[in-house]
């Protein structure tokens, strides 16, 4: 039988997934840095984006991982 979701649940969790303007701002702060701080908040993104114990990581965790790969995959160009 299907589960019903979790109302309190599901607004905690909205609350983690970043806007539009909030994903713009990190892409301009991103690109306004040096490549090695570039890498660093990609590893650091990675780090807190692994999967320990099954833990699933965060949406937003996931989002800043994939502003940061798409900051270097431009300067790779």
């Amino acid at each position: 039988m299907a589960r019903r979701p979790d109302l309190q649940r599901a607004a905690e969790n909205k609350e983690d997934i970043l806007t539009p303007d909030d994903l713009k701002q990190i892409r301009e702060g991103l690109s306004r840095l040096s490549l090695e701080a570039v890498r660093h908040a990609y590893q650091t993104a990675y780090a807190r984006c692994r999967m320990v114990n099954d833990r699933v990581p965060s949406a937003r965790s996931v989002q800043e991982l994939v502003q940061a790969w798409k900051q270097l995959w431009q300067w790779r160009r």
